[in-house]
């Protein structure tokens, strides 16, 4: 008989808070985008997608708004999602695929099976011919190389743009997980109300992206450093230029990134003695863009006596696992209603062979 699979593209899709991040079998990440899409109000049609979207954010006018609609690792609106998602798969494929493509696609820890729902049906609606759902922290220990086949245990901690997911992983499944509504995003609206307090000036999330990333940090560097950055004084209602240094922004990320930690604390407590013992030895993996955080690795290492290490490519780990499960997946090796940790693991075990 013969595979349909085989003969349709298959991609591993990361849909991220403020990423998407798409993986074709054979060619590895060919789209790296911001979760964002700019629509009309007044005809309700969507102008741009992506990049293009991310350039408008905070300056658009009246009729046209700039929208996420992911927020905290859920969908928050159905129909942009799916445009969104419409839009990122065509563009990924162009004209090249006559069957519909089959697609998997990273939820949360702790999503409920209504929002695991949502994804999957706006994924159909987008073009997907049979959709796959896997949680993030097993695509992120997958994309960052660990193997989790065996009877070891494995911890990792994926941060990302509305999440931070922390899970112990043996056996190609789950035992301990715990998902925290604090990641990227909640570092920048902690920096937007640090300036607003501290400073009197109001910045948009474009400058508190830049200031987490250029010198936002969780852990005291040894040499200070500076960014210039503009916003508009609350009180004279001007625009205003002023200086910031890594320790304002390590006072202003502390709620944030000491949350973390105590979440990452709590999963080592609920974690079996001979499991701990093994993420004791072996260190904790940090995955997504919010582990880049300048010293956050270093203080989760501080709070809890473990080594901790941010993985290579950290950013891209989750969307690699994915498509490296669609891959053993489209090969025929795996069936849609197959045992989740017992397909996991065989993927573990053909990529190790390789």
């Amino acid at each position: 008989m013969l595979d349909f699979m085989s003969f349709g593209e298959n991609i591993g899709i990361d849909l991220g808070t403020a990423t998407v991040l798409v993986y074709i079998k054979g060619q590895g990440i060919v789209i790296r985008e911001p979760s964002v899409v700019a629509i009309d109000k007044d005809s309700n049609t969507i102008l741009a997608v992506g990049e293009e979207a991310r350039r408008m954010l905070g300056r658009t006018p009246g009729n046209i708004v700039a929208i996420r609609p992911l927020r905290e690792g859920v969908i928050s609106n159905y129909e942009v999602t799916e445009k969104m998602l419409q839009y990122f798969i065509e563009k990924a494929l162009g004209k090249r695929s006559f069957v519909k493509p089959t697609i998997a696609v990273c939820v949360p820890s702790s999503v409920t099976e209504v929002e695991k729902r949502a994804v999957e049906d706006a994924t159909r609606q987008a073009g997907a011919r049979r959709v796959h759902i896997i949680e993030e922290p097993i695509a992120a220990a997958i994309g960052s190389g660990i193997d989790i086949s065996r009877a070891m245990g494995s911890m990792v901690v994926d941060i990302g743009g509305g999440t931070t997911d922390i899970a112990v992983i043996s056996l190609g499944g789950t035992v301990v997980s715990y998902s925290l509504k604090i990641a990227g995003d909640n570092f920048d609206d902690a920096i937007i109300r640090y300036m607003r307090k501290k400073h009197n000036v109001l910045i948009g999330e474009r400058t508190a992206e830049e200031l987490k990333i250029k010198i936002g940090t969780a852990f005291e560097r040894t040499i200070p450093v500076t960014l210039d950055v503009r916003g508009r004084n609350l009180i004279t209602g001007l625009p205003k230029n002023i200086t910031v240094t890594s320790e304002e922004m390590l006072e202003a990320l502390q709620e944030s990134v000491l949350a973390i930690c105590d979440a990452v604390h709590g999963v080592l407590e609920k974690t079996p003695p001979e499991l701990a013992a093994d993420i004791y030895e072996r260190g904790i993996v940090m995955t997504g863009g919010g582990s880049l955080l300048y010293g956050l690795d270093k203080l989760i290492q501080s709070r809890t006596g473990i080594h901790a290490m941010v993985a290579e490519d950290a950013v891209s780990c989750v969307a690699i696992g994915t498509g490296r499960y669609i891959e053993y997946v489209s090969d025929g090796n795996g069936e849609e209603e197959a045992d989740t940790p017992s397909m996991l693991r065989s993927v573990l075990q053909r990529f190790r062979k390789k």
